[in-house]
């Protein structure tokens, strides 16, 4: 009698679906990794730098952003999320009022339309450090990454076009405050998405680490 009631249990139990958790924000978290500026740098893989076949259009952005439903793009949730005092979303996502803060140079920024989405590493240096490489689709996730609030960045339109498409050995934040953030930001982007660096940027990224002694790089891998 026993062994056919537990017969019985575990044919049900068998007959359950199989439920699939998803990692909860904690468990998210717990994948993240935080270390000194200088030990992040050197963890960054050598490589040659080459621009050959690049084309901006290889990394498709804006797209329709975390939430399509939002009706908002990726640049207008960037700007959304990192607004100081929020702005007012209209039809068709758009924006009035909002202040921002733009950390490259110090600034306090209104309206939107007087900011740029800074890819912190830029979309021809990615190319140049291994994005030749991915395939269409992870081109256009590092170039949309809301992942990391450190990927994309708002910013006045001046500094991002000072910056271009330069690495920390060519250009670094009008407000030398920055400089540390900046290049923990730097790095953590590019390990985030196995990017490699030439010897010029980590020369740079060194010069930076020991000017830093205190700042710490927090980054999660890419999936």
């Amino acid at each position: 009698m026993v062994t056919a009631v537990l017969r019985g249990l575990i044919a049900a139990a068998l007959a359950l679906p199989v439920l699939v958790l998803s990692p909860t924000p904690t468990q998210a978290a717990e994948t993240a990794e935080t270390l000194p500026l200088a030990e992040a740098v050197s963890r960054l893989p050598l490589g040659t730098e080459s621009r050959d076949g690049y084309s901006r259009d290889l990394f498709r952005h804006w797209n329709s952003g975390d939430d399509p439903a939002d009706g908002c793009n990726t640049r207008a949730e960037v700007l959304i999320n990192e607004a100081v005092e929020p702005p007012t979303v209209g039809a068709g996502c758009r924006l009035t009022g909002g202040l921002w803060w733009s950390y490259y140079d110090a600034t306090w920024v209104t309206p939107a339309s007087n900011l740029d989405i800074d890819h912190m590493v830029p979309l021809a240096e990615a190319w140049d450090s291994n994005a030749s490489t991915w395939t269409a689709q992870r081109r256009e996730a590092y170039a949309n990454d809301q992942g990391s609030a450190q990927s994309l960045v708002a910013v006045t339109a001046r500094s991002n076009r000072s910056k271009a498409d330069q690495d920390p050995a060519e250009w670094l934040p009008p407000s030398a405050d920055m400089h540390c953030r900046y290049a923990a930001q730097w790095v953590a982007t590019k390990l985030r998405w196995t990017l490699t660096a030439d010897t010029s940027e980590l020369t740079a990224l060194s010069d930076l680490a020991d000017a830093c002694p205190d700042q710490d790089v927090t980054y999660e891998p890419a999936l």
